[in-house]
């Protein structure tokens, strides 16, 4: 399978792995990272949303973890082969059993959401099989530092349960992105970002194409130092 080339790295993918897809490239342009000292991502895939949020924070250290011992291993090849590699790790491990003394001022993940599904393929990277939100959601509000940020891209249609079951942890939501894929279509995902402090909600819409296939100006400007687009004539 080829590489997928961006400006300042390369992602190698599989066919075994959830490879390289709108939903990560939002989530590592958008999520909040910028007074981040620690990140954890939750499940890693290929490394893509880490290695974008270590492109636009040159301090921060990241950790990634994952299930998929096949994607742990594509993901350390990644991070190798990236110019930010002294501050990204990896580990192979399960969420629900992740022990640390620290906490992090980040932690950010695209989370399993299909509650069934018939790929085999995207068994662990798509279904609530190995970590379900209560997990996802408690563990994390644990392991969040003081002033720290969680942050997920899920589809519109479960937000309000996500939002609720956060509640329910002490997780409070402080930022809503309401993203769709056309102007004046149906918001088709939502990236959630939450804290352990009640804050006012900052909302705000994205809208990832102007027409089929081509991309808004927008999505254009989010992602400029990340795509290599080819020139318009």
């Amino acid at each position: 399978m080829k590489p997928f080339k961006f400006k300042q790295f390369e992602i190698q993918q599989s066919k075994d792995v959830f490879r390289v897809g709108t939903d990560g490239v939002l989530m590592g342009a958008l999520a909040n990272v910028i007074n981040a000292e620690k990140v954890l991502e939750v499940g890693t895939g290929t490394g893509l949303i880490s290695l974008m949020l270590a492109q636009r924070n040159s301090s921060a250290e990241f950790l990634g973890i994952d299930i998929n011992e096949e994607a742990v291993n594509l993901t350390r090849l990644n991070f190798e082969n990236s110019p930010f590699y002294v501050r990204l790790k990896n580990i192979y491990q399960d969420f629900k059993s992740f022990e640390t003394e620290g906490k992090f001022d980040l932690i950010v993940s695209n989370p399993p959401y299909f509650e069934e599904s018939d790929s085999e393929k995207d068994k662990l990277a798509r279904q609530t099989v190995e970590l379900n939100f209560q997990q996802l959601i408690s563990k994390s509000s644990k392991l969040l530092s003081e002033n720290g940020i969680f942050s997920v891209i899920i589809p519109f249609e479960i937000g309000g349960d996500f939002v609720k079951l956060a509640y329910e942890n002490q997780l409070f939501l402080i930022r809503k992105i309401n993203i769709k894929g056309i102007g004046n279509s149906k918001t088709k995902r939502l990236i959630l970002e939450f804290s352990l402090t009640e804050k006012e909600v900052e909302e705000s819409e994205f809208i990832i194409e102007k027409s089929p296939r081509q991309y808004s100006d927008q999505y254009l400007e989010l992602t400029k130092e990340f795509h290599v687009f080819k020139n318009r004539n």
